[in-house]
């Protein structure tokens, strides 16, 4: 009985801030404090922007393998240990960052990287809603994927200090391995206990297939819009003359953008639908995107990481509760499929990108074709519009 009863010590504020806690420590630091880190990897470690890109598909394949894993596994049990082991491990494999100039360890570290944000994304949000909602809580998911957009702000403004007080690359990652203790603590404590084992699904009818695929391809597109911004936002800045080291104030605006972005998408929901709402979301940030290859100099930069932040963590969510509500029987399978999509464009853009911006020099015809793909999701978002309920 203890194992299927919320917490008597624990209260709601400590479930979400140890669960906002665990998605800085596993998405924030352990996985994109790459974005603001690749500069200084390429100008002090040698490492390429190709190889660059390949280190983020390697992160993102580490990503999807995690959600492979979480729709796979069904014990209660099994589902709490893994998001606990990925809590430590995620301070493990950021340190492992700095402890090599190996290309190999470098692509060991985002692999088990990706597999962390998998647990605090996937794993975490379901164990914190599950412990709200048996303790007759609101399950105010908004306010526990707050922890995307403050991890973001966490990374740059920590990439931005540690370069002012002169650190190196090696030092940084070292740095962020040390400062993710102090998310450790709480996500550790204020962890959700093992969730009853589960009741029988509700009953309902599942969405139609060409819904579904309408869906999935659109889910794919954004899939792709995130990876590109997410791996490149501060590079893109950087290449830019006389931009030099003004690339983490982008990078921090994405965080600052996304952190009230949920609630903020939930409210255009309720007046345009959810598909009206991420047809807008796509359009912003096809917008953000093109900003640095139309317009060049520091006020574009940051306006595109502006509307970036923005928009991406409001697709993410709209995106899957709408899934989840229109299947019932299983939410969660639906989830999964879709963030196979979302993972497949995030392993394959970042490796196109890398090479398209080696062979030209520019960013330019990587934005464009960015642009493009999210063009082509807002057309399935409009066929899946259509579509009967």
């Amino acid at each position: 009985m203890p194992e299927t009863a919320p917490h008597p010590r624990l209260q709601a504020w400590q479930v979400l801030l140890g669960g906002v806690c665990a998605l800085v420590l596993t998405v924030g630091l352990a996985r994109f404090a790459y974005t603001p880190m690749l500069p200084q990897m390429h100008a002090q470690a040698g490492l390429g922007l190709a190889d660059g890109g390949l280190l983020a598909a390697i992160n993102y394949a580490g990503y999807m393998s995690g959600a492979l894993l979480a729709a796979w596994i069904e014990s209660p049990a099994w589902r709490q240990r893994l998001y606990v082991w990925g809590l430590p491990l995620a301070l493990v494999i950021t340190a492992l960052m700095g402890w090599s100039t190996s290309f190999a360890v470098w692509a060991l570290s985002r692999y088990v990287g990706g597999l962390c944000g998998a647990a605090g994304m996937l794993l975490g949000s379901g164990l914190v809603q599950g412990w709200l909602m048996r303790s007759g809580r609101r399950p105010e998911l908004g306010i526990y994927f707050i922890g995307l957009g403050l991890g973001v702000a966490v990374s740059a403004l920590g990439a931005m200090a540690m370069t002012g007080l002169g650190f190196g690359w090696a030092e940084q990652w070292q740095g962020f391995a040390l400062l993710g203790l102090v998310f450790l603590i709480p996500a550790w404590l204020w962890r959700p206990p093992v969730p009853p084992p589960s009741v029988k699904a509700v009953a309902g009818k599942a969405p139609g297939r060409r819904w579904m695929a309408l869906m999935l391809a659109a889910y794919f597109c954004a899939g792709w819009g995130f990876v590109i911004n997410a791996t490149f936002t501060v590079a893109i800045v950087e290449k830019q003359s006389l931009l030099a080291g003004q690339g983490p104030w982008a990078w921090l605006l994405v965080g600052l953008a996304a952190t009230p972005a949920v609630f903020l998408w939930d409210r255009v929901a309720r007046r345009t639908g959810d598909v009206g709402a991420l047809l807008i979301a796509y359009g912003v940030q096809i917008v953000g995107v093109l900003l640095p290859a139309l317009a060049g100099g520091l006020a574009a930069a940051l306006l595109g990481a502006l509307l970036y932040g923005a928009t991406f963590i409001g697709i993410v969510s709209l995106t899957l509760a709408l899934v989840g509500r229109r299947s019932p029987a299983n939410p969660g399978k639906a989830m999964a499929r879709l963030t196979l999509g979302y993972g497949a464009a995030q392993v394959s853009a970042p490796a196109l990108t890398g090479r398209m911006v080696e062979a030209s020099g520019s960013f330019d015809a990587a934005l464009w074709l960015t642009a493009g793909v999210m063009a082509l999701g807002m057309v399935a978002l409009a066929g899946a519009l259509r579509e009967p309920r």
